[in-house]
């Protein structure tokens, strides 16, 4: 995703959220629950309950944007094995889940050579 200006880190928001709320009720959850800043240049992940959308707040220095996506007819691969309440994700990782992939258990590859 290259829309958005180097973020300083991903956070995935896990518990569902009521999709009716936008900027401001998507900045509190991630005030008041996730105990984080949405002024700090984050992307911050969010899923309704179908898991057929995902929203995502952040701050780009002149306000807050808020990005949607909709599946047509798939649904999202929601982390539930995780115990936390959120999860940092790597580009990769974000890039995935929005391609439809499952995130979990799933790392970077780095290669240290090419073998023929």
């Amino acid at each position: 995703m290259k829309m958005f200006v180097e973020p300083t880190a991903i956070y995935l928001h896990r518990e569902f959220v009521d999709f009716r709320k936008a900027i401001n009720g998507l900045a509190v959850i991630v005030e008041q629950q996730m105990q984080l800043s949405p002024l700090s240049g984050a992307l911050f992940i969010f899923c309704n309950k179908s898991r057929d959308k995902l929203k995502i707040l952040y701050w780009d220095n002149t306000g807050f944007a808020l990005w949607q996506k909709r599946l047509d007819k798939a649904k999202f691969k929601w982390p539930s094995t995780v115990n936390s309440p959120q999860m940092t994700l790597s580009e990769q990782q974000l890039n995935a889940l929005l391609g439809g992939f499952d995130i979990i258990g799933h790392q970077r590859l780095n290669y240290q050579s090419v073998a023929l």
